[in-house]
């Protein structure tokens, strides 16, 4: 059976191409493709094969309805170029590529927000805190090739999501190892975002800095490298490393709480935190999540949620054509 009328959606990474093809009203769909951002040098080599794919696994006829990118870098204008990939291109490009009747583009962040709406109960961990207030504003952060964060802020028709650029905000050092990390990596890098040290890459930043705070030799080049070590235990400086992230990332997640009065709850997505679900539950996260000083009794109630459901981006672009 062939379908005329059919959608695509799409959650494009730095290192990731992730597209579904959805029938009209699908948020999910069995029709899930996968590329390598490094495989093409242009975007446009990548939508030829993709048309042959879709064509021959779904039997969907033309050119899809609408179509919703989320893209990891600012979406709000006419020229698209990744922060942290080669990839470029125009929305009017994408519209002459596609031959769709309507284009969204949004920030890959906006994308996640929206499939946070859609989570069950066993999509997520919860890593302490009480019951999330209704009605109140939800944080979320994710970890991937970079360091994505949104909000969703509650009003009178539903919600409205709140898309950022705050993984570029400044990286905050809490305690003397993290200044330390922090002094190391300013030798590689003029300024040190919170993408520098809350991402895959920032994994194997924070490794290479510790190593050079312990003059050791730095035999880890992977972020799956570094942290497949700290977990069998097998290299010290990754573990310390990977104990670093942990406690960044609750920091971080911390001020992100106080900055948005994020009483509905904190998620943290992204591919990077499940792939270590239990180290990172087990973690000094939620200590350094809760070491705000006189506010420390502020963020005690908030809940953290780990997102352990896989494509959550293209959920979201999926839900985001649903309410387009």
């Amino acid at each position: 059976m062939t379908e005329s009328r059919w959608n695509l959606v799409a959650d494009i990474g730095g290192t990731n191409a992730r597209f579904a093809a959805l029938r009209e009203g699908q948020l999910e769909s069995e029709f899930e493709f996968y590329h390598s951002v490094e495989e093409y040098p242009q975007f446009s080599d990548l939508i030829v094969k993709l048309r042959d794919e879709i064509a021959l696994a779904t039997g969907f006829v033309g050119a899809p309805q609408s179509v919703c990118l989320a893209v990891a870098c600012p979406a709000d204008v006419e020229h698209i170029s990744f922060t942290n990939s080669h990839w470029e291109f125009t929305k009017t490009d994408l519209v002459q590529w596609f031959g769709c009747e309507q284009l969204v583009v949004i920030n890959d962040f906006e994308a996640v927000a929206h499939g946070i709406t859609e989570l069950g109960a066993d999509d997520c961990i919860k890593i302490g805190g009480g019951e999330p207030q209704a009605h109140k504003p939800v944080g979320i952060l994710g970890a991937g090739t970079g360091l994505g964060m949104a909000a969703l802020i509650s009003h009178s028709d539903g919600y409205h999501v709140l898309d950022t650029e705050g993984g570029h905000a400044d990286f905050a050092p809490v305690g003397q190892r993290q200044m330390e990390v922090l002094t190391c990596l300013r030798q590689s890098f003029k300024r040190v975002s919170l993408e520098r040290v809350l991402s895959g890459k920032g994994i194997v930043n924070i490794y290479n800095a510790i190593c050079q705070m312990e003059s050791a030799d730095p035999t880890l080049a992977t972020p799956p490298d570094v942290v497949a070590a700290a977990l069998d235990n097998s290299n010290p400086q990754a573990l310390t490393a990977l104990n670093t992230f942990c406690e960044s990332m609750g920091a971080a997640a911390g001020n992100l709480g106080l900055t948005l009065g994020a009483k509905g709850g904190i998620y943290i997505a992204g591919g990077v935190v499940p792939r270590f679900s239990e180290f990172f539950v087990n973690s000094g996260f939620r200590e350094k999540f809760e070491d705000k000083g006189r506010f420390a009794s502020y963020l005690e109630p908030i809940p953290v949620y780990l997102v352990m459901r896989n494509n959550l981006g293209l959920l979201g672009a999926a839900k985001k054509l649903h309410n387009a």
